[in-house]
Order: C-alpha cells, then sequence, then structure tokens
C-alpha cells in the first residue's frame, strides 16, 4: 500500500472524460482501417519504427542517432502528408458523404434510368466494352475536364454510339450527371486495392477506383464476357442482370429500396422498349450494315 501512494492518482471518469475516450478510440479505428490491407501499413509501421528509434535515443541519449534522426524526424508529418494524400483524400470524401444519424432525403432515382440500362443491356449482349458513371454528392468536374465535354441529352442511341468500337470516345468512361452526359473518354484513377483479383482489367479497376475516391455509381459492361458490374464505395459486384443492376441504382442514389412490383415494372418497360425499338432481323446482305 505504501507504494501506490507514491503514485499520482488517477483522474475520475466522469461523462466528459468518457466521450473524450470514445472519439479518440472512434479516430484511431478509423485511421487503421483506411491503411489496412493496403501498402500505407507498411509506410506507417516504417515512420512508427523511425519514431521509436528517436524516442529511445533520446532516453538512452545515443548522440549519434540521435543527431541523425533529429534531421528526420521534423519533416515526418510532411512525409505522412504526401504518401498518404490518396488516403486522407478518400477518408475525407467518405465522411463528406455520410449522412448525420442516418437522415436522407426522400426517395430518388437517377434521371433517364431507363435509358442508360437500354444501352446496357445492348452493350452487354454484343460485348461491347462499357464504363458509365453516374455522379451522386460529390462533384465530378475534375474526371470530366479529363474527356471529351459533350453536355448532351442521355439516350440510348447516344450512349452506344459513344462505346462503338474503333471510335476515338470509346476508350475511357462516360459520365452522367443527372439526365446529361457530361463529358466521354474521361480518365479514371484505377484502385490499388491488392486484394482484387488479377484477372479484373483495367476497365473494371477504373471502376473502382473512382468509388474509392467519391460516392459516385460506376456501371461496367465487360468486352470478354459481356457481363455486367456495378461498382460503388470501393466495391464491385460483378455478372448482374438488369433489374438487379435496377435495384443498385435505386438502392444507390435513395433511402429506400424499391418495391419487387416497382423492379419488375421497370425491368419489363425495358425489355419492352428494347424489343420495339430493335431492328427486324438483318439478312445476310444487311448482316454488315445492321452490325453496331
Amino acid at each position: 500500500m505504501q507504494l501506490f501512494r507514491h503514485l499520482p492518482s488517477l483522474p475520475v471518469l466522469d461523462a466528459t472524460g468518457a466521450i473524450d475516450i470514445v472519439v479518440v478510440a472512434f479516430l484511431v479505428y478509423q485511421c487503421l482501417m483506411v491503411v489496412r490491407g493496403t501498402r500505407a501499413g507498411a509506410i506507417l509501421l516504417g515512420i512508427a519504427v523511425i519514431v521509436c528509434l528517436y524516442l529511445a535515443a533520446v532516453w538512452a541519449d545515443l548522440e549519434a542517432l540521435h543527431s541523425v534522426l533529429s534531421l528526420i524526424v521534423p519533416y515526418i508529418g510532411l512525409a505522412v502528408i504526401v504518401l498518404f494524400q490518396s488516403e486522407i483524400r478518400r477518408t475525407l470524401a467518405s465522411l463528406g458523404r455520410r449522412r448525420l444519424l442516418g437522415l436522407a432525403g426522400v426517395f430518388h432515382a437517377p434521371e433517364a434510368a431507363n435509358e442508360i440500362l437500354m444501352a446496357v443491356e445492348q452493350l452487354a449482349a454484343k460485348k461491347t466494352g462499357a464504363l458509365i458513371v453516374l455522379e451522386r454528392d460529390i462533384g465530378l468536374r475534375t474526371f470530366i475536364e479529363s474527356g471529351v465535354r459533350l453536355e448532351a441529352q442521355v439516350s440510348r442511341d447516344l450512349l452506344l454510339s459513344i462505346f462503338q468500337p474503333g471510335l476515338p470516345l470509346h476508350d475511357g468512361a462516360a459520365i452522367i450527371q443527372k439526365d446529361l452526359i457530361a463529358a466521354a473518354a474521361c480518365f479514371l484513377p484505377l484502385t490499388i486495392n491488392p486484394g482484387l483479383s488479377r484477372k479484373l482489367g483495367t476497365r473494371h479497376r477504373a471502376a473502382i477506383g473512382i468509388t474509392e475516391e467519391t460516392d459516385c455509381l460506376s456501371l461496367v459492361v465487360s468486352e470478354e464476357t459481356g457481363r455486367i458490374s456495378v461498382a460503388a464505395f470501393g466495391e464491385l459486384t460483378q455478372g448482374l442482370t438488369v433489374p438487379e443492376v435496377l435495384e443498385r441504382i435505386h438502392r444507390h442514389f435513395g433511402v429506400e429500396r424499391p418495391s419487387p412490383a416497382q423492379i419488375d415494372e421497370s425491368a419489363a418497360d425495358l425489355t419492352l422498349a428494347f424489343k420495339n425499338d430493335s431492328p427486324p432481323p438483318a439478312g445476310p446482305s444487311q448482316e454488315g450494315a445492321g452490325r453496331l
């Protein structure tokens, strides 16, 4: 008991202290989640080793080691900003797009969704590669400026023309803002997530990369298999049907999930419109003219 008398008394834990501990623990947890599974984790570990060596040199009075590390430690803050700029940007964007206490606006599906899905369905049927990005709350102006500005009304025919193989706008992404195709042939950042399959190509990695930095939704059509994939918040779901894509669009842009009746009705409208607008089967002499 005599030993404990010399120890400093611990402060009393009150409501303010408890809130302080919870907030700090939450921030530390978020920082660990940002670097988990990325190359930033190894960099952060290296920085921690340097700091520990510096503290050990000061405590043990190691003059030579202290002199060397004293030239490095002051620049660690700047090094963290430079090395972790993508992670910091992604974290701040994630905090900015979260709604307070889960509150959000009324359910709202993006405009011209049927035109987009009809184009995606036809592109998938013909195994034509495509990448369509739907903007939500965070603006995509930086990426729009990297492509060819269009500012055109969204239509199935225009999307099919953009991704026509061999044309200049085929490579890159088409970015849609509400009911306008803002730009085409846009360059997007590629994801560096090491946990992704090596079989994913550049188009799929770009679809994931843009959703890691913003809250947009990416629609991808594989030119090898014709499968439709959807990327959101850094996660990619492959092999979706048109009704499933419609449900994910509704879920991403609203807070209420559409009822099964709404999904079936929208899917039926898409199929009916696709059949009515499709030209009759071309004969042998018209095969080349009818091919996209």
